[in-house]
Formats: structure tokens, sequence, C-alpha cells
């Protein structure tokens, strides 16, 4: 595991660690050609220098985000807005993530992403990679 992350996991609630450890684990050995680091403040996983998959401690949980997450067609994973394609789920014990359906959104990560790499300099457009 990427050192900060783990210092960040370490630096959570009890409960919120055993989630980031899980959730660590899982994505560092599903996208184990992904950079990750502390992105922003909290762990994000890249492919190519686009971000990918990340999570954060939010009021309702701790948040497993997916960049591009909205184009993955799954129901459990919330929509946030329109202008931009992530999706996230929120989890409050290790015992609700489901790693059978995290592998295969993983999957899908790697498979389905929105250009966030450059969003900047398309002053704000997304476009469809692959």
């Amino acid at each position: 595991m990427n050192p900060e992350i783990k210092e960040y996991n370490s630096r959570q609630n009890p409960d919120d660690k055993k989630i980031c450890d899980e959730l660590a684990v899982i994505i560092d050995h599903e996208l184990q050609e992904a950079e990750s680091k502390v992105w922003h403040a909290h762990p994000v996983w890249f492919l190519d220098g686009n971000p990918i998959v990340g999570y954060s401690r939010q009021k309702a949980g701790l948040r497993l985000m997916f960049w591009s997450g909205a184009d993955f067609g799954e129901e459990s994973l919330k929509v946030s807005g329109g202008k931009f394609k992530d999706a996230s789920i929120f989890f409050n014990d290790v015992s609700e993530i489901n790693t059978n359906d995290l592998k295969n959104w993983l999957k899908k990560s790697r498979e389905i992403q929105w250009d966030y790499k450059n969003i900047v300099k398309r002053k704000g457009q997304l476009e469809k990679l692959k």
C-alpha cells in the first residue's frame, strides 16, 4: 500500500480505518497498474494520469467515488450531478463492502473513462476515452 495512503487510513477513526484499509487492498490488487497517491487530501488511483477511483470521509460515511462511474450502469452507485460523470457509494461499516461489486466496478473503471486529466485544458469539457 502506498505509504501516504496508509498514513491517511491510520488517521481515520477505527471503523473508517477498517473500511479504508479494505478498499485500498482491493483497489491495489485489482488496479495493479494504477498510480496511487493522496490527491486533494484523499486517496486516489490514476491510470495514465487520469483519476479513476478514490475515497474520502464525508458526513454520510466513507465515500467511494468513481470519476466515470455514471456510465457504469450500476444502481448501487449514485450519480452526483450532471456536469461530471462521477458516481459514489457510501460505507459506514466494513461489512457493507461487497467485494464482487467492487471488483466489477474497478473492471469497469478501467474500460469506461472520461478524460479528467485534461479537463482544465479543455475548459471544463469532458471527452470520453477509449
